[in-house]
């Protein structure tokens, strides 16, 4: 059986923590930041933990 190779665009875009969880970056914050509150750009740039429903799908495309 060959190896399961990981998704490259998945592996640019999630990271596991140490806990075994799940993270992605928040939308909208890739480009157009010019009109946002810089209260608005603060807020999400904390990155976030995947929902629950996306996460079996994620965590295989990751070789886990």
């Amino acid at each position: 059986m060959p190896k399961m190779k990981t998704h490259s665009g998945a592996k640019k875009r999630f990271r596991f923590t140490g806990s075994g969880k799940l993270m992605k970056q928040q939308i909208n914050m890739r480009h157009n930041q010019e009109h946002m509150s810089s209260r608005r750009k603060r807020r999400l740039n904390a990155d976030q933990v995947v929902s629950p429903a996306d996460f079996k799908k994620l965590k295989r495309q990751l070789g886990r």
